[in-house]
């Protein structure tokens, strides 16, 4: 992101954020769909490691405005993580050198 920064318009470093989340969140969301166990995490009713890996990306998406209605799954995944304290507090925010 440094480089693109740098080099192109904002409005293309926004293009191309949100066509590479949208496009890894397309894949994720279709193995959701596929899976057998599905729960209120991505495999099942406690959170686990796959969960450790969507959550940051899913607030990165919201952190740079990209679009989240194509991916119900991921979202209501998101939700019931960040009901989780262990989520809830390893939020960037929620550090405790986070900006003011």
């Amino acid at each position: 992101m440094d480089y693109l920064k740098g080099s192109v318009k904002d409005e293309f470093q926004q293009a191309w954020r949100s066509h590479w989340i949208q496009e890894g969140f397309a894949a994720i969301e279709q193995l959701l769909q596929k899976n057998d166990y599905w729960g209120s995490f991505c495999f099942g009713d406690t959170p686990g490691m796959a969960d450790a890996f969507l959550i940051p990306q899913v607030y990165n998406a919201q952190r740079f405005g990209c679009e989240m209605k194509n991916f119900p799954l991921i979202t209501g995944i998101y939700e019931n993580c960040m009901q989780e304290a262990a989520f809830s507090n390893a939020a960037p925010e929620n550090q405790p050198d986070a900006d003011a």
